[in-house]
C-alpha cells in the first residue's frame, strides 16, 4: 500500500499493474482488499489503483473540512493529480458508485468509462434513511458496533443464501464490524451520515455521455434492482447486467462472474 496525505490526512491506496488507469471504489464497511480478486485478474493489462476510503483500511479519518461524497470525490481527483493520471476508468461497488457518479459529474472530460455496481444515487429512501441513521447515531454514542446492529447489517451484504455458501465471507465480516471501535467506529460513523445523507445526482447522470456499466447483485437487499433499473432508465446508452445469487458485495459473492463482466466491459469501453 502507498500513502497519499490530503487537507493533513493520510490516505492509502494501492497501485497495481500498468496501462489504462482503473480507479476502484470499495463498499462502505468493507476496504480495498475487497477488490482482490478483480484486481489479480486485471493488473494483467489495465493499471489498478485502489484507495482505501477515508476511516476504512489503513487510511485516516477523513479530513474535518469533508463534509459530502462530492467533496471526496475532490480528494480522489487530488490523488490523480498526485500521480500525474489525466484520465481514468472508475469502477465502484456501492458507496464507490455513489462518489464515482460525483467524480464523472465533477471531472467529465477525465472520466473514460463508469461502473457502477450495487449502488444508487438518487437520494436514500425515507424509511432506510431513518433506520441507517438511527443505527449510526447508536455506534457513535458507544464508539463501538454493538451485537445487534452486527447481526442486523451483515446479512444486508449478502445473498440469502450466503451463511451455507461463503460461510467465511460472512464470518470475517461479522468480526470485522465488532472488532471496529473508539475513534475509527466515531470516523466510520461519520463517513456513513454521508453515504446515506448523500444528494440526489439523478438529474446529473442524465448528462452522462461515456460508456457506463451498471450491476447489481439478484439478491441485493440494500440496494435493489429495482434502483438499478431507475438509473439505467436515465443513463442514456448505459448497460445494465443482474449478477446471480449474488447480494450486496457482488464482487465476493461471483467473483469470476464479476471479473469476466468486467473484463468484456473494458475492453470494449477503452478500445
Amino acid at each position: 500500500m502507498t500513502m497519499f496525505t490530503h487537507d493533513g490526512q493520510q490516505m492509502h491506496y494501492l497501485d497495481q499493474g500498468e496501462g489504462e488507469v482503473i480507479v476502484f471504489g470499495h463498499s462502505y464497511l468493507w476496504d480495498s482488499a475487497m477488490w482482490a480478486p478483480q484486481v489479480e485478474a486485471l493488473s494483467a493489462k489495465y493499471r489498478c489503483i485502489v484507495p482505501d476510503l477515508w476511516a476504512h483500511g489503513q487510511s485516516q479519518p477523513a479530513p474535518a473540512s469533508m463534509r459530502s461524497l462530492s467533496d471526496y470525490a475532490q480528494h480522489i481527483l487530488a490523488l490523480m493529480d498526485h500521480l500525474g493520471i489525466e484520465a481514468f476508468t472508475i469502477v465502484g461497488l456501492s458507496v464507490g458508485g455513489m462518489w464515482g457518479a460525483e467524480l464523472t459529474a465533477l471531472a467529465p472530460q477525465r472520466v473514460k468509462a463508469l461502473v457502477m455496481m450495487d449502488t444508487f444515487v438518487g437520494l436514500e429512501p425515507e424509511v432506510t434513511h431513518a433506520k441507517y441513521f438511527h443505527m449510526l447515531d447508536t455506534i457513535t454514542a458507544l464508539q463501538a458496533v454493538p451485537e445487534p446492529i452486527v447481526e442486523t447489517v451483515a446479512p444486508m451484504f449478502f445473498a440469502k443464501q450466503a451463511a451455507q455458501t461463503t460461510p467465511q465471507l460472512v464470518q470475517d465480516f461479522k468480526q470485522h464490524l465488532a472488532a471496529l471501535s473508539g475513534e475509527q467506529a466515531v470516523e466510520v460513523a461519520r463517513i456513513g451520515r454521508m453515504v446515506f445523507g448523500r444528494r440526489d445526482l439523478m438529474e446529473e447522470v442524465e448528462k452522462f455521455a461515456l460508456p457506463v456499466l451498471i450491476a447489481v447483485g439478484a439478491e441485493d437487499s440494500p440496494r435493489p434492482v429495482l434502483e438499478s433499473y431507475l438509473m439505467q432508465d436515465s443513463i442514456s446508452g448505459s448497460e445494465l447486467v443482474v449478477i446471480p445469487q449474488a447480494g450486496h458485495i457482488s464482487n465476493l459473492e461471483q467473483p469470476q462472474f464479476v471479473t469476466e463482466m468486467l473484463q468484456r466491459f473494458l475492453a470494449k469501453a477503452l478500445k
